[in-house]
């Protein structure tokens, strides 16, 4: 069976105030993936402000003049975007875009662009400045738009990772709070932009079916599953500092933890639900090194860049309890990898068994009793089904796996919906710090982060195109990962 909602139209949010956007790492891999097709798809939408221009910056050796910026614009906007450039959307924003090299120590070429474009759009303009560099470029831009006064009363967006370990992490939080006050400094998660991950929130809050079965009592252990295909495409120098661990897990999976666990907000706005999910962190117990399994895959230390006796993971899967009444006693079993079979962005709430003892494994045509599960699919398309058993067509009362699922390119609020960058880019224009993580949570990961970043198990091999070391499997057991499944949606054993 397959729901769809109904209903009239979402109504767009207002346009934000007139800005000026810096966008650092202009002509990188994520700007040319994520950034500038999702501006240009804000801008088609009529959701940018009336009045806006976008500087691109980079270092000085190859960088294109504005001619050469538009152009590779409106390449990235043709591979990458979700709508053709076709001159009626094209023209208006191209117009609005510009390029201007700078390093920490040389940004004439930069203050002079912000300087043309302030007098062009005259009046007030507020500054939305984008960090899309490595990490290691973070604190140096930072003092620079300190030092020229560039960082003065604007806003600042700023990439994962957010330090390596507690002690980089304040550091880092201090360099920004230097230059730019707590409300204005945008800490990105990507997953925390995506309609499926926030619908996690109406689900639950909005349907008192299953806010009241949100616990312990009914819930037999979470999961929360993010395997990649691909492998690290290059980017030896980054993952080489930073490793599985700290790129997704301290940064992505124990945010959507975070939602998950959380009590019900007094508000949806941004303060109730950064409190909630904050109690969420400090009631985490500390990460296990014995209850975490490593692994890199077959032919890392192969690839260019990677050091032949690199220790670095491609792998996580670690089990973490939260010590509150809500969650007592239940695991929750997070997994990510590169080079892995698939890449999902899976969430499965496994329910207790029923108690009566009406139907046994005989009685189900699978020959095995298969518990209730409630699972997010968070890629794109998204989706949430949910598992139960039903009688099979017969003389006999003999039960079958079935499932309810709801699709959202089915629904109407795929038509209005906004990809992770697109819908993080607006807020942060409109200063909604709603789906931002913030200083004093990251900290706190990082805190629960020490015992494992102090003890690290030796990863442990795994064959590319697989589902992990078999570690993975032997650390959650007897429960098992809900990925692999197959065709179908029946889960089984990997």
């Amino acid at each position: 069976m397959t729901t769809t909602g109904t209903g009239p139209g979402v109504a767009h949010s207002p346009a934000p105030q007139d800005q000026l956007l810096i966008i650092f790492g202009a002509t990188g891999d994520l700007a040319q993936r994520k950034l500038l097709p999702g501006l240009f798809h804000l801008a088609a939408a009529g959701m940018m402000p009336a009045r806006y221009r976008i500087i691109g910056s980079g270092l000085p050796d190859d960088a294109p003049d504005t001619d050469g910026f538009r152009a590779h614009v409106r390449a990235a906007i043709d591979e990458y975007g979700r709508a053709g450039s076709g001159a009626g959307n094209w023209e208006p924003f191209a117009a609005n875009l510009d390029f201007a090299p700078a390093t920490p120590t040389e940004p004439q070429a930069l203050l002079d662009a912000v300087n043309r474009a302030e007098q062009d759009l005259g009046g007030k303009v507020q500054r939305l400045i984008y960090l899309a560099v490595p990490p290691d470029a973070f604190v140096a831009i930072v003092q620079m738009l300190g030092s020229t006064g560039l960082g003065a009363g604007a806003k600042l967006v700023i990439e994962k990772p957010f330090g390596h370990d507690l002690a980089s992490a304040k550091a880092l939080n201090g360099e920004l709070r230097a230059v730019f006050e707590e409300d204005r400094i945008y800490r990105i998660d990507h997953f925390l932009g995506k309609e499926a991950v926030q619908n996690i929130l109406a689900f639950r809050f909005g349907n008192g079916l299953f806010e009241s079965v949100w616990n312990a009592d009914h819930i037999d252990h979470v999961q929360i599953d993010v395997p990649e295909r691909l492998n690290i495409e290059g980017r030896a120098e980054f993952y080489e500092q930073t490793g599985a661990y700290r790129d997704m897990v301290v940064t992505h999976l124990f945010h959507l933890l975070g939602f998950l666990a959380m009590e019900a907000p007094t508000r949806l706005d941004a303060a109730s639900l950064h409190e909630q999910a904050e109690r969420v962190f400090q009631a985490l117990n500390p990460v296990d090194p014995d209850r975490t399994i490593l692994g890199q895959y077959v032919g890392y230390t192969a690839e260019p860049g990677v050091a032949a006796d690199s220790t670095v993971e491609t792998f996580v899967a670690l089990i973490m309890e939260i010590d509150n009444p809500r969650w007592a006693g239940v695991p929750f079993q997070l997994r990510t990898g590169k080079a892995m079979a698939q890449s999902r962005h899976t969430i499965t709430l496994t329910f207790i068994k029923a108690p009566q003892h009406l139907f046994g494994p005989a009685d189900c045509t699978s020959g095995q009793e298969t518990p209730n599960e409630l699972i997010f699919e968070l890629s794109d398309p998204a989706s949430i089904s949910i598992s139960f058993r039903a009688k099979a067509p017969g003389a006999d009362i003999r039960l079958d796996d079935a499932s309810l699922n709801f699709h959202y390119a089915d629904s109407f609020t795929a038509a209005h919906g906004l990809l992770g960058y697109e819908r993080l880019l607006h807020d942060a224009m409109t200063g909604d710090h709603t789906l931002f993580t913030q200083a004093g949570g990251i900290e706190r990961l990082w805190e629960l982060s020490a015992p494992l970043l102090a003890r690290p198990p030796v990863p442990l091999p795994y064959r590319q195109g697989s589902w992990g070391p078999a570690g993975a499997d032997r650390l959650i057991a007897p429960a098992r990962w809900h990925l692999p499944e197959p065709r179908g949606g029946r889960p089984w054993q990997s």
